[in-house]
């Protein structure tokens, strides 16, 4: 894995049917998370449940750029596993977007 601050930003939403939410949970967490954190130019990634409204689950991932999504190392995972096959044919909606940092360096909060 790459270390570093980049300047790319991969948010997916997903909603699960409440019955595989619980193999959903497992599947992220031992097979889709992993595999993108070992891939070249993923930086971190986070991942958040809805406190109210949906989807009810975020997933959030730090690029090295939005290329890296383009490059052989993410190709590569681009067929699915089975157990991703499994899994995604019970997303209820799914939101995938891609984006690039406008603002070159963190805003820091006003001294109060």
């Amino acid at each position: 894995m790459s270390t570093g601050r980049g300047s790319g930003l991969l948010f997916v939403m997903i909603d699960i049917e409440p019955e595989f939410e619980d193999e959903f949970n497992r599947w992220y967490e031992e097979e889709h998370l992993p595999e993108r954190l070992a891939c070249d130019g993923f930086l971190n990634g986070r991942r958040f449940q809805a406190l109210e409204g949906g989807p009810k689950y975020l997933a959030t991932y730090e690029l090295e750029n939005p290329e890296v999504l383009d490059g052989p190392a993410y190709q590569r995972l681009l067929p699915p596993t089975e157990w991703t096959r499994k899994i995604s044919a019970h997303f209820t909606d799914h939101l995938r977007n891609v984006y690039r940092e406008i603002t070159p360096a963190p805003m820091k909060k006003p001294d109060a």
